[in-house]
């Protein structure tokens, strides 16, 4: 899997940025079913072979909701993705949200589980899974999920949960990396210095914060200009300095700006 991918939440007509992402060298691309647009991304990768790209040299994510949840609906889900996409097989799929109850839960993985030993998918992940979230796949016998996509960037760190996942083996996602670009954190004093000092917009910064804190960010942007600068993220590095700086910047939960229900029962 990528250490860069490309968010294409709310892009319903995602075909053109994907294939501009592409272009800016993304190879992992984060959809969703209830984003409506696997459709879009599946054109966009069969787009990219006039890039001289292959199917097996591009990374694809999607991600079930809680209200499609359960044994049945998972499995007949898994094979209605592939076919929107247009694909043999999808790179990995997560369990979007927790609030489906632990029974719906455990159906549901277990059903992921059984499509992957089927070849249908690669790799079985969660999304926005919670401590007590994660320990009882663990409780039930089955193998840990490959990954679980959280909201992360410097205002809302989730530390238990990443602690967690880390002491697990389980790689973390950071979906809203750049806080979706909004003024008001951007503007903070502590990422104006670190952006002026590297000569570095904001969004650049938080993202190599992310990369290295060993998260795996998905930036989003409809902007061809913003698709290839937040690919620039490889020839500076922030100092240890820098990163307790932006590590002082932690709200807890009230630093998140986006739907996050970690706490789900």
């Amino acid at each position: 899997m990528p250490w860069l991918g490309f968010g294409v939440y709310q892009n319903y007509d995602a075909r053109p940025s994907v294939l501009e992402a592409f272009k800016a060298g993304y190879r992992h691309v984060d959809s969703a079913q209830v984003y409506r647009n696997e459709d879009a991304v599946g054109a966009a990768v069969r787009d990219a072979e006039t890039l001289g790209l292959k199917r097996e040299d591009l990374f694809i994510t999607t991600k079930c909701v809680s209200k499609t949840h359960g044994y049945e609906k998972t499995l007949k889900g898994v094979d209605e993705s592939l076919a929107k996409f247009g694909f043999s097989y999808i790179d990995l799929f997560l369990i979007h949200d927790p609030y489906s109850g632990k029974e719906l839960r455990l159906q549901t993985y277990k059903a992921l589980l059984e499509a992957k030993t089927a070849g249908k998918i690669r790799s079985v992940g969660v999304s926005n899974y919670g401590v007590h979230h994660l320990k009882e796949i663990a409780e039930a016998g089955y193998d840990a999920p490959t990954i679980n996509q959280i909201e992360l960037h410097p205002f809302c760190q989730q530390k238990p949960i990443v602690e967690y996942c880390i002491a697990n083996s389980i790689v973390v996602q950071a979906y809203c990396p750049i806080i979706r670009g909004e003024d008001k954190y951007l503007n903070n004093d502590s990422i104006k210095k670190l952006a002026a000092k590297h000569d570095r917009t904001a969004a650049q910064v938080l993202l190599r914060w992310s990369l290295q804190k060993g998260y795996v960010p998905l930036p989003k942007s409809a902007t061809p200009s913003r698709i290839h600068e937040n690919t620039k993220l490889y020839d500076f590095e922030l100092t240890a300095e820098d990163m307790a700086a932006l590590d002082a910047l932690d709200r807890g939960k009230d630093g998140a700006i986006s739907w996050n229900p970690v706490d789900a029962p």
